[in-house]
């Protein structure tokens, strides 16, 4: 894996970390390369001020610091571990503007949405932080390692919104498809109550007729049981008629 080659963190020139030293680069160097002193033919020097070991000492703290802040790279290239470390060289304000310049730059070169999320922007304003942090941590460890914690807070908060954005995401897809599938079976039952509807429909339209056609038929059988109704009537009274009319004719001669 090899890292990649620009980044706005600043790191030290890679170191190539391997056994076989036949193997080894002319690029290879050791992690820690104590300055070589000049070999003098005059007197012997005097000894070094008490302040240097504490320098020193306080160096090596800071590179301590800045390693557990910022791990070093490691990837492997033929079969070679090479490992490169974030440089502990102070910074001036023109590395201050440098890094502004080359954050803007990069910004435009990859095409980083300025608005809503972008996973480039992220990225280069991540490395930015990191950048600072080293800076910072250098003139004081102390306020480097709260601003360690200000990042860890913000990538966790970060982390926390992006495993809510995830799980409701799955929370609405599971809804969507819920829906979708209630509203499949939602339509099958419209449909089936239309169809038991339209035979409903069917059905009372038929009894409707059956009744209209029982009701002409009784009406008809109706009428025709009372015209015979009437007309056995008339011949019973014409009956009665000719029948009183015979007794008094009977009735008559005798008185």
């Amino acid at each position: 894996m090899i890292p990649p080659a620009d980044s706005l963190l600043k790191y030290d020139n890679p170191v190539l970390v391997s056994r076989n030293t036949e193997k080894k680069s002319p690029k290879a160097r050791p992690l820690k390369v104590s300055p070589q002193q000049p070999v003098l033919t005059g007197p012997v020097p005097p000894p070094p001020k008490p302040k240097a070991p504490s320098v020193d000492a306080n160096k090596q703290q800071t590179e301590e610091i800045l390693n557990a802040i910022l791990p070093p790279r490691e990837w492997m290239e033929n079969n070679q571990l090479w490992v490169q470390q974030v440089s502990s060289t102070p910074c001036t304000r023109m590395d201050v503007v440098h890094l502004q310049e080359q954050l803007d730059l990069k910004l435009q070169q990859r095409q980083a949405r300025e608005t809503g999320i972008c996973p480039v922007r992220r990225e280069l304003y991540t490395q930015c932080f990191d950048e600072l942090i080293r800076q910072v941590t250098i003139n004081c460890a102390e306020r480097g390692l709260l601003l360690l914690r200000v990042r860890d807070e913000i990538r966790m908060t970060i982390a926390a919104y992006q495993t809510l954005y995830e799980s409701s995401v799955a929370f609405g897809m599971r809804k969507a498809l819920q829906s979708e599938q209630g509203k499949s079976d939602m339509e099958k039952k419209i449909s089936d109550l239309e169809n038991e509807k339209k035979n409903l429909e069917r059905q009372l339209n038929e009894q409707k007729a059956k009744c209209e056609a029982i009701e002409k038929r009784e009406a008809e059988r109706r009428q025709v049981e009372e015209k015979k109704h009437t007309e056995e009537i008339q011949f019973l009274k014409r009956t009665n008629q000719q029948l009183k009319a015979q007794l008094e004719g009977i009735i008559a001669p005798k008185k």
